[in-house]
């Protein structure tokens, strides 16, 4: 066997090699990476990847299966790995600081990376992160009634749990002041068009009102990003003081478990059917449904009890109800009514039937129960 194909079948024990971490990638968590930093000693997937290749003076990359890889550099490999390698990077990762997985947004793995290699900024030597406090700055926020992204200044006040933007750059009246105990963020790079796209949601009287805002710096988004997390956790252990950190992370900013198009009929199942956008949010237990993807304020909202509370979900429709585009259905039944709706095809029919049954089947947290209202929701069309 020739030093090409030793080296490769060497590498290729290491990426299976118990207590290695080895197997999935050193930055996102995705299984079975195919590529390897040699100068950081990590292996690591394509797309993370991608953005190793942006700072050659930290980080060098070949292909596991198709680079020539000399002895020195599988010696190197070999000595290092993914969790010898984290346990140097990620020393002091804070609590609130957003891990990005294999299914985020670009700009999450991005920043992660050049925060940890880069910017070395959780080493054990360097200087210790705390908890933000206030942050001030500008963002582009998408108007409410029209498409059109305006420059509007917005100011966290962590220590007392609010969060404010302002229409006028100095102006004095807050447009809009949000507690920090009602609000969530979510990168929604696709639905809102911008690789920096970010989802802030907070309710609004009965309704859950939605902020679509971007910054053209990456590395400024997902700062602001981590500084509402963190102030979600002070909040969080103040509300919560005898609960672990490690059981109020899961509940800083969660990502809707599944969105998409279905059409709806109304509560006698009689009307005819609309087409709507789903959004599943499985920490609140709530199926919100709106017009369209970018609309401020949902229609209405479905709250998702458990299974023992008779809620229920079947992959089918009523008897004698069809629908008119889509044939694919869905009957979500709760102790009030039953919400009759299609899907555009079997594939999503299948996945809304996992995540509705995943939220159904699991029991009620007390962080659930802060923030599911007792009442099953709007139903209005």
């Amino acid at each position: 066997m020739g030093d090409r194909e030793r080296n490769k079948k060497r590498l290729l024990e290491l990426l299976q090699a118990a207590g290695t971490g080895n197997a999935h990638c050193a930055d996102c968590g995705a299984a079975d990476p195919d590529w390897a930093s040699y100068k950081l000693g990590v292996f690591i997937c394509l797309n993370c990847c991608g953005v190793h290749r942006n700072f050659p003076d930290i980080s060098k990359v070949k292909s596991v299966r198709l680079d020539f890889w000399d002895d020195s550099i599988v010696e190197f490999m070999t000595r290092n790995g993914n969790l010898r390698v984290k346990a140097k990077f990620e020393a002091r990762v804070p609590a609130f600081y957003y891990i990005p997985q294999a299914n985020d947004c670009l700009v999450l793995k991005e920043q992660w990376i050049r925060a940890k290699y880069e910017r070395r900024e959780f080493m054990a030597d360097g200087e210790a992160i705390s908890l933000p406090g206030n942050r001030e700055g500008f963002l582009w926020k998408r108007g409410k009634n029209n498409s059109q992204f305006l420059r509007r200044r917005f100011v966290l006040l962590a220590r007392e749990g609010l969060l404010k933007y302002y229409t006028k750059e100095e102006g004095k009246s807050p447009k809009a002041v949000i507690s920090i105990k009602d609000l969530n963020a979510t990168f929604q790079t696709e639905k809102i068009g911008h690789p920096h796209g970010l989802q802030i949601t907070y309710r609004r009287d009965s309704h859950v009102r939605n902020l679509f805002v971007y910054h053209e710096s990456g590395k400024e988004i997902v700062d602001w990003f981590n500084a509402l997390r963190a102030a979600r956790l002070q909040y969080l252990k103040m509300a919560f003081p005898e609960l672990p950190e490690s059981e109020l992370v899961p509940f800083l900013t969660r990502n809707y478990l599944k969105q998409g198009f279905m059409e709806k009929t109304g509560p006698k199942q009689r009307e005819p059917f609309k087409k709507r956008w789903f959004a599943l949010d499985s920490h609140e237990r709530r199926l919100l449904y709106y017009k369209n993807p970018l609309d401020a304020f949902e229609q209405g909202q479905v709250f998702l009890g458990n299974n023992e509370q008779g809620y229920e979900v079947y992959g089918d429709l009523p008897k004698g109800i069809r629908g008119n585009r889509w044939k694919a259905g869905l009957t979500i039944v709760t102790p009030e009514r039953r919400f009759v709706l299609t899907c555009p095809n079997e594939k999503e029919q299948q996945e809304w039937l996992e995540s509705l049954r995943g939220v159904l089947s699991s029991p009620l947290t007390p962080l659930s129960r802060l923030t599911a209202s007792t009442e099953s929701g709007r139903h209005s069309r």
